[in-house]
């Protein structure tokens, strides 16, 4: 293995402008991102519409996160074998045909086919954006541009919860469809208008096997991790450990796989053999097992132990998402000048103070003590994203952009479920014990969930270890040995 000098940015064929083609894709991801936790407190009404029970109702949930972790690995691929514009139409006709069907679904079924149809489409864009960024913006620029997606990647989740309770709170849950619909529809037509190709496709072949490989590998830890809460509480269908096992070996398989195909491999591993590329992917999938993991027990916490209503629960967690979106710019402009370990190491130490104080959270908690708390917690993630990944894929050579991307994406699925899988399955074993022990259902929610940040704490002083390790990316071009 040996390096070279890193080609040039390519130049951009005549009439592509980077500041509006950056704005259309970033805002076209904003959206579809938006929707993977949109769903979340509109489940009891959805419950009672379609007289479904809880573990049935979560597929609308599971479903978009089982099709996101099949399509993502396939990215890489499909993005060196078509051009931008052809992946961009396609996702975002894909996001457009799932939303309008989610909006007027007759019956359940047709809601959880609409949302794996939105999947599709919001699998396809994230990657787009990373490897879009890659490839037509400079270096010495690229902190400021991967800020800005780093407004999509945490911010998006983060006000999916509060957006669709302000909905909620006023309009029926189609409305939650029928508002990002005309959004769908502009970015669709305004993408036909104006995004072109800018990159050169290469005709690579299609391995089957890693494609149905890679759907059991991230389909069946995504399942498996997302069924342990379930499971924990009496609810899964199926034993968590029976997917997880099968995924764990399928992933085996595909990685063995992907190291003999090399160059033709759908989703290059490789890109691993960045020190610099594995050590931010690792503090980036330890990042979002906090953010998701704090997504979903917030929220219960505000409403089953403060006694919120839906509504002031989401606007609770509002500040935080503001804060981590207003950050996320200038955190990039200051890469572009320090570079990462300034900002990373002292962005996770800031999160794990969070992360501690969140252990003190009890029944007689002010909303504003949790708000504060959560504005730190979210400053500490802004500091870490966005010199994280700009760290990881700046590291890469230009011909592993795209499964770079494709394999961030990924594990920030993988990582998605794990944290709430985690901080879910100890919550309800915590709660369970403390309501065998005498303690009223608040008091045994609160110590469940005091439990759970315990954990999230001790996860978080391990990142601040690993944190010190993050250094600024010297691209090479990885040669076969």
């Amino acid at each position: 293995m040996s390096a070279t000098a890193v080609p040039a940015r390519p130049t951009l064929p005549p009439g592509v402008r980077v500041g509006p083609l950056v704005a259309l894709l970033v805002g076209s991801a904003f959206v579809v991102i938006l929707n993977e936790t949109i769903m979340g407190v509109a489940l009891p009404e959805l419950m009672k519409e379609f007289g479904v029970e809880a573990t049935s109702a979560q597929w609308l949930t599971t479903a978009f996160l089982l099709t996101m972790a099949v399509v993502i690995p396939v990215t890489g691929w499909l993005l060196r074998r078509f051009t931008l514009r052809q992946v961009f139409l396609a996702a975002m006709i894909s996001f457009t045909i799932g939303t309008a069907l989610a909006g007027a679904a007759p019956t359940f079924a047709v809601l959880v086919a609409a949302r794996v149809v939105q999947a599709v489409g919001t699998a396809l864009m994230m990657p787009l954006l990373m490897t879009t960024i890659l490839t037509i913006v400079e270096p010495e620029r690229r902190g400021r541009m991967m800020g800005t997606i780093s407004i999509v990647i945490s911010v998006a989740p983060a006000v999916g919860p509060t957006i669709s309770g302000i909905v909620l709170d006023q309009l029926d849950w189609r409305w939650m469809f029928w508002l990002v619909l005309p959004i769908a529809l502009l970015s669709l037509g305004l993408g036909a208008a104006w995004v072109r190709n800018v990159t050169e496709p290469v005709r690579a072949p299609l391995d089957v096997l890693s494609v149905a490989l890679s759907a059991l590998a991230f389909g069946g830890l995504v399942y498996g991790l997302s069924s342990i809460g379930e499971s924990a509480a009496g609810h899964a269908p199926v034993a968590p450990w029976i997917p997880l096992v099968i995924g764990a070996v399928a992933l085996a398989a595909f990685v063995g796989r992907q190291l003999a195909l090399r160059d033709r491999a759908l989703l290059d591993v490789r890109t691993f053999a960045s020190r610099t590329f594995s050590v931010a992917v690792v503090l980036v999938a330890v990042s979002m097992m906090a953010l998701f993991g704090t997504l979903i027990l917030l929220p219960i916490y505000l409403q089953s132990v403060l006694g919120l209503s839906t509504l002031d629960a989401g606007l609770v967690l509002l500040p935080g998402g503001l804060a981590m979106g207003l950050l996320a710019p200038v955190v990039g402009r200051l890469f572009d000048r320090v570079g990462p370990r300034p900002l990373v190491a002292p962005g996770a130490a800031v999160a794990s103070v969070a992360l501690w104080l969140m252990t003190t959270f009890d029944p007689s908690t002010g909303r504003g003590d949790v708000i504060g708390v959560h504005v730190l917690l979210s400053i500490g993630l802004a500091l870490m994203f966005t010199p994280l990944m700009t760290s990881a894929l700046g590291s890469l050579p230009q011909h592993l952009y795209a499964h770079g991307s494709a394999t961030v994406s990924t594990l920030q699925q993988v990582a998605g479920a794990a944290g709430t899988a985690l901080f879910v399955t100890v919550m309800t074993r915590g709660q369970v014990a403390g309501v065998e022990d005498g303690l009223s259902v608040v008091e045994a929610t609160a110590d469940g969930i005091h439990t759970a940040f315990l954990y999230g704490g001790a996860i978080s002083a391990a990142a601040v270890l690993i944190a010190l390790a993050v250094r600024r990316p010297q691209p090479q071009v990885l040669e076969a040995a």
